[in-house]
C-alpha cells in the first residue's frame, strides 16, 4: 500500500544524531513490532488522508481538474511514505522517555495475556473516546457559540447580517 523507498541519510544530520545502544535500539525495534506500531500507524495515517482530503480539495478552485488532481496528489504522497522510515524515527522519541530496563519491562509485558489484550483493544477504545470527545467537543461548540451570540446580541446581528447577499 505504501511505497517502501529507503531514505537518504545526510552525513551532516547522521552526525548530528546522538547514537543509541544498539541493545537498547533492537529492543525498542522489538516493542514496536509488539506493540503493532506498523499497523497502528497505517491505520491512523489511512484515517487521516480520507479526513483531510475534504480539506484540501475545498482548498483548490472549483473545476472538473479538482477530483484527478486530488487522486495524483495523494497517489503519489502515499508512494512517499514509507512506514520503516517513521519506525526509525520513532526509535529516537523511545530512547528519550524510557530506559533499557523500562523498555525489557514493556516486553515482558506485551507478551502477556493482558498485554496481549492490551494491544488488541487500544486502538479500538482510543477511536471510540476519540469519536466521543469529538461528539461532546461539537457539543460545547454549539452552546457556547449559542451562549455568546445570546450574550452579545450586537454579535448576532453583525454575524446575521454577513450572512445577508451583500446589498448591490
Amino acid at each position: 500500500m505504501y511505497g517502501q523507498a529507503a531514505p537518504v541519510a545526510d552525513d551532516a544530520q547522521a552526525a548530528a544524531k546522538p547514537t543509541i545502544d544498539a541493545a537498547k535500539a533492537a529492543d525498542i525495534r522489538t516493542l514496536l513490532e509488539l506493540a503493532g506500531t506498523r499497523e497502528l500507524i497505517q491505520e491512523s495515517f489511512g484515517g487521516s488522508l480520507t479526513q483531510i482530503r475534504p480539506l484540501v480539495k475545498n482548498s483548490l478552485p472549483a473545476g472538473d481538474y479538482r477530483e484527478k488532481l486530488l487522486d495524483l496528489f495523494f497517489a503519489k504522497f502515499e508512494s512517499k511514505v514509507d512506514l520503516n522510515e517513521f519506525l526509525n524515527m520513532a526509535v529516537p522519541v523511545y530512547d528519550k522517555y524510557f530506559t533499557h530496563d523500562e523498555l525489557k519491562q514493556l516486553i515482558q509485558f506485551y507478551q502477556t495475556p493482558t498485554g496481549k489484550k492490551a494491544i488488541s483493544t487500544l486502538p479500538k477504545l482510543t477511536a471510540e473516546l476519540r469519536e466521543i470527545g469529538q461528539k461532546w467537543g461539537e457539543q460545547i461548540g454549539r452552546e457556547s457559540m449559542r451562549e455568546v451570540l445570546m450574550e452579545h446580541p450586537d454579535l448576532a446581528a453583525a454575524m446575521e447580517q454577513a450572512r445577508q447577499p451583500a446589498a448591490k
